[in-house]
């Protein structure tokens, strides 16, 4: 199906975004990222106003079994639509899983068939699944079958080079029910070298006519209004650029519908920082918080702004003691201290 000229052009950003009847308040949503957005950074940046928030992928049969640590991605933050990103490759699974995440309070399913990892190539489910499409449609018919909720779909532009079949999976998606699509613009054989091709999305948004997002490379608010622009998407995804800035995604929100993409305060950013640590020391305990603290730590220090931020994120990727690091975190963030430098 073509898509309608108002919503391809300007117009289509007078009318609320939704995700079936969901209004999203915003047009920048953070992207869910393995091992990154943990429920602690999904709340952080949906109160400085990201639009959307996704958990990282979860195993959908595993998930369904009771898993304890995909059930700790699927974990709720509270704020919003809740939307759980499942993968596998087995019909009957996603659809359980699926069903297991709406009564788990879930308000939108996400399906993956984007991640580019071996691991997950290699159970031929996530991108593998766009070199099958007559499974990929199984799937998405199982799925919307099993839930009253929106089912989404982040998929990438095709396998690679020789077979950019997002279009097509997009028309199979959006006649099987699916409510909204969002397009990394790589292939998987990619994987994350290269630029991601903004441009190349445009030709998922000729054929179909449900809500489109894109993905890929997107650092703030001039890559987001680049990105609709060169894309015809109705709105925009970051991932990797809001590690260590988890209020990005709102700014880009806030700033694509014409208000203030300003940065929070010093002290602002240095308590969601410390908020983000000892939120991870709560969810994993002590040992396993500190680990997976590491590369948020690092990433904070690194868009600190601190004239000591090399040395700061070498001594936070290394303290194993909490008083330690929420001290470092303090002067990391110390407003006073930047201005003395300065």
């Amino acid at each position: 199906m073509a898509a309608t000229a108002s919503i391809i052009g300007k117009d289509r950003f007078e009318a609320p975004f939704r995700v079936g009847p969901h209004e999203v308040p915003g047009r920048a949503l953070l992207a869910p990222m393995s091992g990154l957005t943990d429920v602690a950074m999904r709340r952080i940046a949906r109160r400085f106003g990201a639009g959307l928030v996704v958990t990282e992928m979860v195993a959908a049969e595993a998930y369904a079994d009771g898993d304890a640590a995909n059930r700790l991605k699927a974990e709720d933050c509270g704020l919003g639509l809740h939307v759980v990103q499942i993968a596998g490759r087995d019909p009957a699974a996603m659809a359980r899983g699926a069903r297991v995440a709406r009564d788990a309070g879930a308000a939108v399913i996400d399906l993956n068939m984007g991640c580019p990892a071996k691991k997950v190539i290699n159970g031929y489910a996530g991108s593998h699944l766009m070199r099958d499409l007559p499974l990929a449609a199984a799937i998405i018919r199982a799925t919307v079958a099993a839930v009253d909720v929106p089912v989404t779909l982040k998929m990438r532009l095709g396998w690679d080079s020789l077979s950019l079949n997002a279009a097509e999976l997009g028309r199979v998606a959006e006649a099987e029910g699916v409510a909204m699509l969002c397009v990394h613009g790589r292939t998987r054989s990619q994987f994350y070298d290269g630029v991601a091709d903004w441009g190349a999305i445009r030709a998922v948004r000729e054929a179909v006519s449900i809500p489109l997002v894109a993905n890929g490379d997107c650092s703030g608010l001039d890559d987001a209004r680049e990105m609709l622009r060169a894309s015809g998407a109705d709105a925009v995804m970051i991932g990797r650029a809001a590690v260590g800035r988890p209020w990005l995604v709102g700014a880009a929100a806030r700033g694509l519908a014409g208000g203030p993409a300003r940065e929070p305060s010093a002290e602002a950013r240095r308590e969601a920082a410390c908020e983000h640590y000892d939120e991870l020391l709560r969810l994993f305990g002590r040992e396993q918080g500190v680990r997976h603290a590491r590369k948020h730590l690092a990433a904070y220090a690194q868009w600190s702004g601190s004239p000591r931020a090399v040395e700061l994120r070498a001594d936070l990727v290394k303290a194993d003691d909490p008083r330690e690091v929420m001290r470092l975190l303090k002067e990391t963030f110390d407003p006073s201290f930047q201005a003395e430098a300065a």
